[in-house]
Order: C-alpha cells, then sequence, then structure tokens
C-alpha cells in the first residue's frame, strides 16, 4: 500500500520535472501545461475528499446501524436468560415441594409400619 503511494508521489514529481524542463525549452506552453497539471492534482484531491467524507458517514450509519443490531441482539439474549432463570427457579420449587411431599410420605410410611410390626408383635 504504502509503495503504490511512494510510486504515485514519484510520477508526480517527475511530472513535475518534466513539465519544468518544457517549460524551459517552450515558455508560452508550458505555463499552461504546468497549471493544468496543478489543477488536476488539486482538483483530485476535492473530489477525493469529498468522496471519502461520503464513504466515511455511510460506514459511520452502518456502524451504527450494526452496533444497534448487536444491542438489540444483546438486549433479547438477556431477556431469554432472565426467563430461563425464572424457569429453573420455578423447576427448584417444584423439586422441593416434591421431595418435601416425598419426605412426608416415607414419615407415614414409617409410622404405619410402626404401628403393623407393634400390633403383630402384641
Amino acid at each position: 500500500m504504502t509503495s503504490n503511494a511512494q510510486k504515485s508521489d514519484e510520477s508526480r514529481s517527475k511530472r513535475k520535472k518534466e513539465a519544468e524542463s518544457e517549460a524551459l525549452e517552450n515558455p508560452q506552453l508550458s505555463s499552461l501545461e504546468t497549471s493544468d497539471l496543478e489543477f488536476s492534482e488539486g482538483s483530485q484531491s476535492l473530489y477525493k475528499s469529498e468522496p471519502l467524507e461520503k464513504v466515511l458517514n455511510e460506514m459511520n450509519k452502518e456502524i451504527k446501524n450494526l452496533l444497534s443490531k448487536y444491542a438489540q441482539i444483546l438486549s433479547d439474549r438477556a431477556a431469554m436468560d432472565a426467563s430461563y432463570v425464572q424457569e429453573l427457579d420455578e423447576i427448584l420449587r417444584e423439586a422441593k415441594a416434591i421431595e418435601n411431599h416425598l419426605l412426608q410420605k416415607r414419615e407415614s410410611l414409617k409410622q404405619r409400619f410402626t404401628v403393623i410390626t407393634n400390633t403383630l408383635q402384641s
């Protein structure tokens, strides 16, 4: 990339030198050619900067658009994660309730077996 820039700078400087040498040989024509050369180089920089700003503005809009999409995706994911946490909490509550119910049933069965064994032993 830098070599291309260096080559274009070298070619510009060569054109200027050629224009200057022609100016010494033909003073009438050379002044017109050098002004044309300077104008074309100046106009290129103006035309290059204007589309560059336009491209940068478009890229800025695109980046903002992508960032807003990314933020929306993150927001959706966070909402989904929160719903998963709520579901897991509900499942844990149900599991604890079932565990308590089973423990009560176990105690109830223990008491029944104790009553049955006591009646059988008497």
